[in-house]
């Protein structure tokens, strides 16, 4: 597998608050940048959407550890198998680090084909992450 890792930002808002938020898909919409995602459909635990230029794609939480992260798989059809993590970290009250990484199983020309949108996936993710004003 091939791992992608984002920026680590910082978030003016306690882990908890943030990864509330981040576990339920239905908030998820907001992060996502509107004029690249269409047809989202959530149900809380998985959703489903379609990125201009990349096609469907399916996630769902697969694991999560209160506070500090959230895991999620790609589910239904997808163009390739991957996953993707959200690390939470809160240095002090208000004040907590947030980190995307992504772990795509891709054969070497799939590999060349999509790091650079993944790469900047994981940076506008990030950003969308670290500017949310969560209350």
């Amino acid at each position: 597998m091939t791992q992608f890792e984002g920026p680590v930002k910082a978030i003016p808002y306690d882990a908890m608050v943030v990864y509330n938020f981040l576990s339920d898909f239905s908030n998820f919409e907001h992060l996502l940048p509107a004029d690249k995602v269409t047809d989202w459909e959530s149900d809380g635990a998985s959703c489903r959407f379609k990125v201009n230029g990349v096609g469907e794609l399916g996630l769902r939480i697969v694991d999560k550890e209160p506070g500090e992260t959230i895991k999620y798989s790609a589910d239904g059809k997808t163009p390739f198998n991957f996953f993707l993590w959200i690390q939470l970290k809160e240095k002090a009250k208000a004040d907590s680090r947030v980190k995307v990484t992504v772990k795509a199983d891709l054969n070497p020309m799939m590999k060349m084909m999509v790091s650079s949108p993944i790469n900047k996936f994981l940076e506008v993710l990030t950003e969308a992450i670290a500017g949310y004003h969560y209350q």
